[in-house]
């Protein structure tokens, strides 16, 4: 009803502006995981998690609420934007570390640390004494970014996929089961993909165990699959409130 009393292009703004909302979350979060990376391992609980993690499931459910709303096309230019931005960001960070840098006789002080000792990287390289701190961030995210890219690719598009079948086959019911099916499956894919490739270099080399691997594995598909859980409810007050507030009342409307 609240619908009827709208006129269609006040509407179709609400529609763009909570769209723009829920894309600029996800792409929040999905840079987040880029910058700051793996840059610092945090407990949370029994967890071991990096603290670009941290806000990466709040992608999922953003994904999760775009195709539920806005349909699978939608979800899934959501999901390429966010690929051109990881190309971007790596793009940048490339050139960043090709550039030369400027003399080091009028580099501001806090651009070069010094190091005690040798420290092993995750590309599996080492460095010592004094190191420029962009090349020291540079080589600790390069890798993390790369990985993130190749997780994201596989997991954020098996998401959508598998959401919109799980749709399909309940015939638009349950939608905890599609929101938390499709999660939980895609989390798995992101979880392994993501450690293994960024981990891999120091792993083959074995400076890492795969003990460590699998712990920080597990420790990252337990974060993401609680904060899934968790986040059911969320998504059907949220599902509840905006579709009549974006006129989607009709099952088939949210098709669209």
């Amino acid at each position: 009803m609240q619908a009827l009393a709208i006129s269609d292009s006040k509407l179709q703004e609400r529609r763009e502006r909570v769209f723009l909302l829920l894309a600029g979350f996800f792409l929040c979060a999905m840079t987040l995981l880029n910058v700051i990376g793996i840059t610092r391992f945090v407990q949370v609980g029994p967890m071991q998690l990096a603290v670009g993690v941290l806000a990466y499931p709040l992608t999922f459910l953003c994904t999760d609420l775009i195709s539920e709303l806005y349909g699978r096309a939608r979800a899934n230019f959501m999901v390429t934007v966010g690929l051109v931005l990881n190309i971007f960001i790596l793009g940048i960070m490339w050139l960043s570390n090709a550039l030369p840098a400027i003399d080091p006789g009028i580099q501001p002080p806090w651009q070069t640390l010094p190091l005690a000792g040798e420290v092993g990287l995750p590309n599996g390289t080492s460095v010592q004494g004094n190191v420029e701190l962009f090349s020291l961030i540079y080589a600790n995210t390069a890798g993390a970014v790369l990985a993130s890219m190749v997780a994201y690719i596989l997991a954020q598009y098996v998401d959508v996929a598998l959401f919109h079948w799980i749709k399909q086959k309940t015939q638009g019911k349950h939608l905890w089961l599609r929101n938390n099916g499709s999660t939980l499956v895609s989390q798995a894919v992101d979880s392994m993909t993501v450690i293994l490739v960024t981990f891999g270099a120091v792993l083959l080399a074995g400076e890492m165990s795969w003990a460590a691997v699998l712990t920080l594995m597990a420790s990252n598909y337990i974060f993401k699959m609680v904060s899934a859980l968790l986040d059911t409810p969320i998504i059907y007050g949220l599902v509840h409130f905006l579709r009549p507030y974006l006129g989607l009342v009709d099952q088939q409307e949210t098709q669209a």
